[in-house]
């Protein structure tokens, strides 16, 4: 059982990649489980409120970025049942999960999922009305390639979301956040998970990501238009929006 891994601030990106590859490969069996118990189940409303916020009007295509156990795939097919979704993820265990799900969910047919790298997304320019990445963003270190990547991928028009935990800036709820992230989440991870310092790892990302205004401009550097952002819970949770510029 792994206690803790070392902080994201000392390593570099390589061994960070290294790291989050672990620490995925290694909490499969009960991902799903503490996502939902750990948020009392605001993931799940936070999924779907994005997926009501996609938009579909050529390729009819959805492409979901580190798509892990395919949360977000599935949301998307069920929400929209005219559309192929197609999910990316570099951990085959978490693969592997998502393919389960998907086959119990009878939407094989409508959903494929395949092992690859958000950095070099193997699909050519232009190939998804809507590109999405749900609580992935923040464990990759080149963000800016990665929300470029997106950019490329979809049509000019289309769309790209990323739905991330952040910090929230009401003053009394950050001081209870911050407790219930480095103190009360690893104390009822090591109770359910068999790798508790994942946990730790998951507060200590939150805790670095990008303020809100921070992160938007990134989207706008990454060369996407009309960036908007919608809080959810508090703060504890955005969607971020932006469309690849028509004349792209």
């Amino acid at each position: 059982m792994r206690e803790k891994y070392p902080s994201i601030e000392q390593i570099n990106e390589a061994d960070r990649i290294r790291m989050v590859k672990d620490i995925f490969a290694t909490i499969t069996g009960k991902y799903d489980f503490l996502n939902h118990f750990l948020s009392l189940r605001r993931d799940v409303a936070w999924r779907r409120f994005a997926v009501s916020q996609m938009q579909f009007f050529n390729t009819r295509r959805f492409l979901d970025v580190a798509t892990g156990t395919s949360d977000l795939a599935i949301e998307g097919a069920l929400c929209y049942p005219d559309i192929r979704v197609t999910g990316v993820d570099f951990v085959r265990e978490m693969l592997d999960q998502g393919v389960k799900k998907v086959e119990k969910r009878g939407l094989s047919q409508r959903i494929d999922l395949i092992k690859g790298d958000a950095l070099h997304l193997p699909f050519p320019d232009n190939s998804f009305d809507t590109a999405g990445i749900a609580f992935g963003i923040r464990n990759i270190p080149d963000t800016a390639r990665a929300l470029k990547e997106m950019r490329r991928i979809v049509i000019a028009g289309g769309q790209v979301l990323v739905l991330e935990m952040t910090f929230p800036r009401i003053p009394c709820f950050r001081q209870f956040y911050d407790l219930y992230l480095n103190r009360i989440l690893p104390l009822l991870a090591r109770t359910f998970s068999p790798n508790p310092g994942a946990y730790h790892y998951l507060g200590e990302s939150i805790m670095n990501f990008p303020s809100v205004k921070g992160f938007a401009g990134m989207m706008k550097d990454a060369g996407l238009a009309n960036v908007k952002t919608h809080v959810l819970t508090l703060g504890i949770c955005h969607l971020f929006i932006g469309h690849k510029p028509k004349s792209a």
